[in-house]
């Protein structure tokens, strides 16, 4: 023996999912086209409109990402969102699909972004 002490990993708390599970989410990119305040959002939250190309459209989301981001910031930016959630009533405002990103410690989110630009629409693969 050396002398060291091994240190045990933390347990692994993940989730596994299959194959299939991943392939039932639908991920994909889009650009804000339109964003307003959302005043009667119990957190501070963006209505955001983004454009997911011409199968989907452009579908509306409440984005908790004010810390971050200004409205003005937004305007043109990818995003990359879940489309196939079934849609969610917050307050006065119908949510169609979920802005994705990152939680950071203080709160604040940080959004999941494509690398370089791709097509509107286009799904994660």
């Amino acid at each position: 023996m050396s002398g060291e002490q091994e240190v045990a990993s933390p347990p692994d708390t993940r989730r596994t999912i299959t194959w299939d599970d991943f392939e039932a989410v639908e991920i994909r990119a889009g650009t804000v086209v339109r964003v307003e305040p959302f005043p009667e959002a119990r957190i501070p939250a963006w209505k955001v409109w983004v454009d997911f190309g011409n199968e989907l459209g452009v579908l509306k989301s409440s984005a908790r990402i004010t810390h971050l981001y200004a409205a003005e910031d937004l305007m043109g930016r990818q995003v990359v969102g879940v489309v196939n959630f079934p849609p969610r009533q917050i307050g006065p405002f119908r949510s169609e699909f979920l802005v994705t990103g990152f939680v950071q410690a203080d709160g604040s989110v940080v959004l999941a972004i494509p690398e370089r630009p791709v097509a509107n629409g286009v799904r994660l693969a």
